[in-house]
Order: structure tokens, then sequence, then C-alpha cells
């Protein structure tokens, strides 16, 4: 005989070869009557209220937590229905909520015990996590998954919660009369800010119109100087062309007066030749032969001052090659004397020191008597006995 089952239930088939029995998640199965059972289980999603009343926190303060949970039994894992089939099989849905009721509102106690009223209330989605993990874990092993958990309500009856909303609310509303005064107090430096930025724009506008003026001026003025220079170049320009006229008239001028000199000073040449002419034949060729005669006698003149002067020189080194032959000669000599000497002096040694020594002693004598024959009076100081004594 075949079965079948939606999508939301699962079947077990047991009995004769059926070991382990075969589950079945939506679908068909053939069953032997007699020999063979089937038994169905649901998979449909079940909602919890998970509650918790008065359960103390860390800090000794209780509270009352609410959650809501989705959960369900995994028909599509193998492992997880097998489990669910053995701790659930012929169990309602409402049983099997309450079990996993009790399970889940003995996590939540355990983490809300430890956990500061604050924790929670301010960080719920952290609270939620860890129920979830905790309980994921422990149901798992019951073949039911956790689709989700959500915490629904914080409240006490201690109105703990009330006094961190009313210093919460104290601090929201010092929050925002603090933030009022520094909108106001940025609203007033914006609005300082813009005045600055308006007379900033304003001195800028005036700078700006004072730059363009002087501009205007500086170019007027340059504009000024470049059609007063153009107008001085060109009066300049006509006063050079009129004393440039004047300089080529007076430069026609003066060659006209340079013809005039040229002719004045050719006539005078020719005046000057005709005279030298005149002064040749008469004064020029007489005087010319007197300069060579005289000239001639100084030249015989000077030819005889050379020649003496030759023979004066000639003689003069005569003279000083003979002087010279006298002084080489009497060198020698006395060298040739010094070496005889040096070889007495080295053959007798004492007795030529004493023969030049008696031979220097008439000199001595008379350089040491020199200063006692030129002195007028000798006078002799008075002297003790004991001096003569010693």
């Amino acid at each position: 005989m075949f079965y079948t089952c939606g999508p939301n239930e699962a079947m077990v088939v047991s009995g004769f070869c059926r070991s382990p029995p075969l589950m079945i998640a939506g679908g068909r199965v053939f069953v032997i009557p007699c020999i063979q059972q089937i038994q169905r289980i649901s998979l449909n999603t079940l909602t919890l209220n998970v509650r918790s009343d008065k359960v103390y926190t860390r800090h000794g303060v209780p509270v009352s937590v609410t959650g809501i949970a989705q959960m369900k039994i995994q028909g599509q894992n193998k492992q997880m229905l097998a489990a669910a089939c053995q701790m659930f099989m012929g169990k309602s849905e409402g049983e099997i909520a309450q079990i996993a009721l009790e399970t889940l509102e003995g996590h939540q106690r355990a983490i809300i015990a430890h956990l500061t009223v604050e924790e929670i209330y301010k960080d719920r989605k952290k609270f939620s996590e860890q129920v979830f993990k905790v309980a994921s874990s422990d149901l798992v092993n019951m073949g039911i998954s956790v689709v989700s958990y959500t915490l629904k309500d914080v409240h006490d009856d201690q109105d703990y919660l009330h006094s961190l909303g009313k210093a919460r609310t104290a601090q929201v509303q010092k929050d925002a009369r603090i933030g009022e005064a520094q909108n106001k107090r940025d609203a007033v430096m914006r609005e300082a800010h813009a005045m600055q930025e308006k007379i900033s724009a304003q001195y800028k506008n005036e700078i700006e119109m004072a730059k363009a003026q002087r501009d205007y001026e500086l170019k007027k003025a340059a504009y000024d100087i470049e059609v007063n220079t153009k107008k001085a170049e060109s009066e300049m320009a006509y006063q050079l062309q009129v004393a440039k006229t004047k300089q080529r008239i007076e430069e026609e001028k003066m060659q006209v007066q340079v013809v005039e000199r040229t002719q004045q000073i050719t006539l005078q040449e020719q005046e000057i030749t005709r005279r030298e002419k005149e002064l040749e034949a008469k004064v020029k060729k007489p005087a010319e032969a007197e300069r060579y005669r005289l000239e001639k006698l100084a030249e015989a003149q000077r030819l005889q001052l050379i020649m003496e002067a030759e023979a004066e020189a000639e003689s003069i080194r005569i003279k000083g090659e003979a002087e010279a032959f006298a002084v080489e000669a009497k060198g020698r000599a006395e060298a040739e004397q010094m070496v005889k000497k040096a070889e007495a002096f080295q053959l007798y040694k004492d007795g030529a020191m004493v023969d030049m020594l008696l031979e220097k002693l008439p000199l001595m004598a008379e350089e040491i008597s020199r200063p006692l024959s030129e002195a007028n009076k000798v006078t002799m100081p008075n002297c003790p006995e004991r001096c003569w004594k010693s």
C-alpha cells in the first residue's frame, strides 16, 4: 500500500526489511501491511513566546524579558530528522513546542543572569545573538533548528528602566540645549564670517578698482610718453634735417673755398719753383761745392781721429796684457813661495813656528808701543803695599 505526505511532515517506516527505519520528508512510500508500520512527525514551524519573569541580572536587578523564537524540525538533514524522531515520535506539536520552550527559556534566564540591565536594554541585538547561539547548539542535538530569535520586550517592576530613561532624557535635553547653543554660536560665527567676507570682498573690490585706476594711469602715462617721444623725435628729425641741409650748404661753400685755395697754392708753388731755380742757379750750386769740400775735410779728420784712437787702444791693450802677465808671474812666485813655506813648516814644524814668530815680533812690538809713544803723560795710581806683594 502506498502512503504520501506533504512537505510539512515526514513519514517513518519501520518493521520488516526496514532496519534502520526509513524516513521520508515530503514524498511517498510503499508499506507492506501487517509486517511494516508507518508513523508521521510534523515539520511545521513552531512560534514560541519565551517569557522569563523577574530574573535577577548581574547587579541583582529583577527584570522580565520576553522573546519570540521560530523553530522547526529539519526534514532535509537525515541526522537531525533521526534525532527528532527519537526524541519526539508520537508527540503532538504542542508537546514538542513545550519542550523547546522550556529549553529556550532556561538559556534565556542563564544569559540574563550574566548581563546587566543596561547591556540587555541598550544592546538587544547582542542579547538576541547570544540566546540564538546557545539555544541553537543545544536544540540541534534534538533535531530542532532555531530559525530566528528576537527580543520582544524588557521591563521591570522597580522603575529601574524608567530611571534610566529619565537620565537619558535629561542627557538628551542637555545635549539638545548644548546643540541649540552651539547652533546659535555657529550662526553668529557664520554671520560674522559672512560679514567679514563681505567687508573683505568690498576691500578687494576697492583694491581692484585702485589697481585698475593705477593701471589706467600708468598706461596713459606710457602712452603720453610715447606720444611725446614721437613728437620730440619728429621735431629732432626736422631740426636734424635742417642742420644737415645747412651742413651740406657749408660743405659746398667749403668746397668752393678749397678750390679757390688750391688754385692759390698752385700759383704759389709755381712761384716757389721759379724762385728755387733762380736760387739754385745763383746760390745753391756754389754752396753745394763748398759743402762737399767741407764734408771731405771732416771725413779726413774723422779718419785721423779714429786711427789715433785705435793706436792708443792697442797701446793700452798691450800695456794691460804686460801688467797682467807681471801680476800673474808675481802670483805664481808668491804661490810657489807659500808652497815652499808650507813644505818647510811641514818639515820643521816647531822650529818653523819659532822662526816665523821671531820674524813677526818686531812688528808686534811696534804696534804695541805706538799708542804709548803718542801719549803726552802717564799717571800711575797709588797702590797699597799688599798689591805689590801679591
